[in-house]
């Protein structure tokens, strides 16, 4: 078993911009890997590149990124990353074949709820920047969110939001939507979208799951991300998100549930497969 080598292919979509996404992606990658040796991955630089991966990869995280998720039709990666996808979701729909697992972050999630006609993208009123508790849907069952609580806090950064669920097409579609964002009162605002299944083997949330508390840090004390918290919200907001940081109960807990249960369902369905090949009789 530890010789079948399980691939992951990360899309980078951060444009050559700092973050602190793909640090994240990378570290629960590593963590990851101390339990199963047999795992690789490698980095495509979808935006600034255009490398896009082949669809002999087993397990595909797309990640977050700036600017706008609308749709721009003199980007060839944009293209070439729908081909990709809805390949993938092509093989998926076949029995008979190796699975294909796809998890969406922020900007890809949007990207991909835009493709699919599942929601309105627009611009938000300001920029979501912070801490934020999240909603899961009552009734609703998710492997990726069953140890959180109700709510759970995650890191939200967002100009652009995708709202008002169109139910026709996420069932025809199969998906479900699992997570929506805080009430924010006194104005009655549309609540996001925040977690969708979209099929067995492709999810996205509309946060960053991989985002821990020594990123958040870094990313609040960027000068630019500092200065605009503090005149849209005020240096006590800012200071309580800093406070918050290390409570084991808000991102610190999220970022060691949502990602990690997705790619250790992922592995585990993928090395049932292996054994399920190599059990089947031959054919000589």
């Amino acid at each position: 078993m530890e010789n079948q080598q399980i691939r992951i292919a990360i899309l980078d979509l951060y444009n050559n911009e700092p973050n602190e996404g793909m640090r994240g992606i990378c570290s629960i990658l590593e963590r990851q890997r101390q339990e199963k040796t047999n795992i690789s991955w490698t980095i495509f630089n979808v935006r600034q590149k255009g490398e896009i991966p082949s669809s002999n990869f087993d397990i595909y995280i797309s990640s977050g990124g700036p600017g706008s998720p609308e749709a721009d039709p003199n980007a060839q990666w944009e293209k070439d990353y729908f081909k990709l996808m809805d390949h993938l979701l092509e093989i998926n729909k076949s029995d008979h074949v190796k699975k294909k697992f796809i998890f969406l972050i922020c900007h890809s999630f949007q990207l991909m709820c835009r493709h699919l006609e599942l929601g309105k993208l627009k611009k938000r009123k300001s920029k979501a920047y912070g801490i934020f508790p999240i909603h899961r849907l009552e009734g609703v069952e998710e492997n990726c969110f069953e140890n959180l609580p109700n709510p759970f806090y995650v890191v939200d950064s967002r100009d652009w939001q995708i709202t008002q669920p169109k139910q026709n097409e996420l069932q025809q579609f199969g998906a479900t939507l699992l997570a929506i964002e805080k009430e924010r009162s006194p104005v009655e605002l549309e609540r996001a979208m925040m977690g969708i299944r979209f099929t067995n083997e492709m999810i996205g949330t509309q946060f960053h799951p991989e985002v821990d508390p020594i990123g958040m840090l870094h990313y609040l004390m960027r000068e630019d991300i500092n200065k605009q918290i503090i005149e849209n919200h005020g240096q006590e907001k800012f200071d309580e998100m800093v406070l918050h940081l290390n409570d084991d109960d808000k991102i610190k807990l999220t970022q060691h549930i949502i990602l990690p249960t997705f790619l250790k369902n992922a592995i585990q369905s993928l090395e049932q497969e292996i054994v399920n090949n190599l059990s089947e009789p031959s054919n000589n």
